[in-house]
């Protein structure tokens, strides 16, 4: 099933199809999608049967600075780890999602639903089966959250936007997701939801010289792990520059999001953790996400890769500049 869903994907957009506004590109291929902004590639969305969910990578700050992990879509080096192996560079998912009423073939030790998140035996799926026409820095495509089997639990729109801020660029992915064949509850765990594994380079243990800053300027893993914040960023040196990345959550999303960060480099947007995911923030609110029937979940988060650290970068600036570009 997930072979025909490819083929249909192939007939539902033009390879080569670009489109520029504002300075930014977007061009759409086979089984990715480029954005650029400034002549250069900011993104590449890989969206083919490769992985078992879309994924960003390579992803780039300003200069082409490789602000994520390149393992395992490239062979293993020297220099870069090779624990986690779902963890591609950056995606958005979770990891216990519930179809209530339907059977679950595949079960996963300790998910009560379907993982998106691992690469178990047995995970779920996010394969695209519609890409829009690029307009105006803005691409909307069509997602079917699906069992190992092939069979669909929901449907979500992802709508990405690239904006170029110069020294920074902003990725907006506005998310809708819908309870398009059964009521679906969003279980308790820490793996989810939109998910950055940092460049070794600027990890936050003693393998790297970076530094994970939240909104409040808590650091490491100690201050931000678990926690609610608007933000968080991964910054440090890498191969001679300093760069970094952001993830920022807007503050009108339906539930606050607490941080799955770690120091080894792994830095998630996470809405849906309460008690057994042990988030501080969170762990005494038992109430889980549900959707009924038909009902949607609409969340909005931005990535933002820049030159500079932290501060230099003006994080917490630009913070406020992607809340005010909501709607655009």
């Amino acid at each position: 099933m997930n072979k025909q869903h490819w083929t249909i994907l192939a007939f539902l957009f033009a390879p080569g199809l670009a489109v520029a506004g504002e300075g930014v590109q977007i061009k759409v291929a086979k089984d990715h999608i480029d954005f650029n902004a400034g002549g250069e590639l900011v993104a590449r969305y890989q969206m083919g049967p490769k992985y078992p969910r879309p994924i960003f990578w390579p992803l780039l700050a300003p200069g082409g600075v490789k602000v994520t992990r390149s393992w395992p879509m490239v062979d293993k080096s020297k220099e870069e780890s090779d624990d986690h192996i779902h963890q591609k560079s950056a995606w958005f998912c979770h990891g216990d999602v519930i179809p209530e009423g339907m059977e679950i073939k595949h079960k996963i030790r300790g998910v009560d639903g379907i993982d998106y998140w691992s690469e178990n035996k047995g995970h779920g799926r996010i394969v695209t089966s519609k890409v829009g026409t690029p307009r105006n820095g803005s691409i909307v495509l069509h997602n079917e959250w699906q069992t190992a089997d092939g069979d669909k639990i929901l449907d979500e729109t992802r709508k990405i936007t690239l904006h170029d801020l110069g020294k920074a660029r902003l990725i907006v992915l506005d998310v809708d997701l819908v309870a398009s064949v059964c009521p679906i509850i969003f279980g308790d765990t820490k793996e989810g939801a939109l998910g950055i594994r940092v460049n070794d380079q600027i990890r936050g243990d003693k393998k790297g010289k970076g530094k994970l800053t939240n909104a409040e300027g808590k650091t490491y893993e100690k201050g931000c792990w678990g926690q609610i914040s608007a933000w968080c960023d991964y910054s440090g040196p890498i191969d001679g520059k300093v760069a970094g990345i952001a993830v920022l959550a807007d503050p009108k999303n339906p539930h606050p999001t607490c941080w799955h960060a770690r120091n080894y480099g792994l830095m998630a947007a996470n809405p849906f953790g309460r008690k057994k995911a042990a988030f501080p923030a969170t762990k005494e609110n038992p109430d889980l996400v549900r959707l009924a029937k038909g009902e949607h979940l609409r969340m909005r988060y931005g990535i933002l890769v820049h030159t500079g650290d932290c501060e230099t970068a003006n994080v917490a600036e630009q913070y406020q500049r992607f809340v005010k570009l909501r709607g655009k």
